[in-house]
């Protein structure tokens, strides 16, 4: 690495090794650099996770800067292990007059990522669902809004997709990352898709404060849905994330195969997506 010295031939040369046979001087540099390996994970994880905390941490503060959000006990849920490696750590809000908030993160070492869903059931907004990756000094960083709406032609609604595209073209200077086609892709209304490096957290972070704040901002003009629509937009949310269990999603694949297919929809219908949290 350039501007760092070379740590095998520094360890080469010192005299106590210059005289131990060649098999052990080998096997005693191949430790030091697993050593050296071992302490830049963990710098660059620490680093990553601190990170990974102020996105979200912001993301929740652009929220209840427009409405009060209540956090609530995700019960068992709260950390879920896959892969006997994996440890996601699980939270859950109640985001007043709007619906279920919920972050997820898992540190895996080499790399680190967060997920936070907002679905709003209570009034005429798109479902938000934002993944952010970072794996040393790289960042991935997707903002998905989903048209799980009542009415999709109101111009309350057209005027907020038009905000949010407004917030896309005003990052077009990030790099583009390419999402894996799915089968959901014909759901989402706007998405926002970024590769980016650790000096571009403070703007990863804007893009979340952005899109999160744009939805907020909208809703608090908009009227609460009546009983019936509540009803029937619920549905549209859950429709979704049960078609994540039976048609298949990356994460969700991973949390089928380790927690079994029953007790994953528990988790989403509970806490993720929380469709039918008040029914637990």
């Amino acid at each position: 690495m350039e501007g760092y010295p070379d740590h095998t031939s520094v360890i080469m040369k010192l005299p106590v090794l210059t005289a131990m046979p060649l098999g052990i001087r080998i096997l005693l540099v191949l430790l030091a650099l697993l050593i050296i390996a071992v302490i830049l994970i963990v710098i660059f994880a620490s680093k990553n996770v601190r990170e990974m905390n102020l996105a979200i941490d912001d993301a929740i503060s652009a929220i209840s800067a427009e409405h009060t959000v209540t956090p609530v006990d995700p019960g068992t849920y709260s950390e879920l292990k896959v892969y006997k490696i994996m440890k996601f750590h699980v939270e859950q809000y109640e985001v007043a007059d709007i619906g279920n908030l919920s972050v997820m993160k898992v540190n895996m070492g080499l790399m680190q990522m967060a997920t936070i869903i907002l679905t709003p059931t209570q009034k005429n907004l798109p479902l938000i669902s934002a993944d952010y990756m970072y794996m040393f000094g790289k960042r991935t960083a997707y903002l998905e809004f989903y048209d799980f709406v009542t009415d999709q032609q109101t111009p309350e609604y057209q005027s907020l997709l038009s905000d949010l595209n407004t917030v896309k073209e005003s990052y077009s200077a990030l790099e583009n990352a390419s999402p894996t086609p799915a089968w959901y892709d014909t759901l989402k209304t706007v998405g926002i898709y970024k590769n980016a490096k650790a000096k571009d957290d403070p703007t990863l972070r804007k893009i979340l404060c952005d899109g999160f704040g744009t939805v907020m901002n909208a809703a608090k003009s908009l009227p609460l849905l009546t009983e019936e629509e509540q009803r029937t937009k619920t549905q549209l949310c859950k429709d979704y994330s049960d078609g994540l269990i039976e048609h298949g999603g990356i994460s969700t694949d991973v949390f089928k195969k380790e927690l079994g297919e029953t007790t994953t929809r528990d988790f989403f219908d509970q806490v993720l997506f929380g469709t039918n949290r008040n029914t637990h």
